[in-house]
């Protein structure tokens, strides 16, 4: 494998192995820390951690993303996180039957469920307790 700089194995200023992604919710109210730990704990069921008033969502070993409190959040506009799911109408389903109601988007292909069937992996987009939008796909 050649690095980006053109030499095999070239080590940068940065370590790879110990990045991760983050994204913003509320600094304070409704769509804050301690709603998104309710939300992507209880409803979702992954796991979590609060550290320095900041959340940890721990998706699986070594796949970690953060939640940061941002005074002035606006919500991401395009997906934050992608589920994958072995059957994207019964995560579907499960979601509603919890309160979470699939977005709709003008010009997808989406189903009375929300599932957009035009095309791709079977995917239907929710949005978390501070605006952000996540997705459900089958794959």
């Amino acid at each position: 494998m050649t690095s980006t700089t053109g030499q095999p194995g070239a080590a940068g200023p940065l370590d790879p192995g110990r990045a991760f992604s983050g994204f913003s919710c509320a600094a304070s109210g409704p769509g804050d820390v301690e709603d998104m730990r309710a939300f992507y704990t209880g409803v979702l069921g992954v796991p979590t951690d609060v550290e320095h008033g900041m959340l940890w969502l721990h998706l699986a070993p070594g796949r970690d993303v953060l939640v940061y409190p941002k005074p002035g959040h606006q919500p991401a506009t395009s997906t934050v996180l992608n589920f994958p799911v072995d059957d994207v109408a019964a995560a579907v389903d499960a979601l509603a039957a919890a309160g979470v109601t699939p977005e709709r988007y003008p010009g997808m292909d989406q189903d009375e469920r929300g599932i957009n069937r035009g095309g791709g992996p079977l995917i239907a987009w929710f949005l978390d307790p501070a605006g952000n939008p996540f997705s459900v796909l089958q794959g």
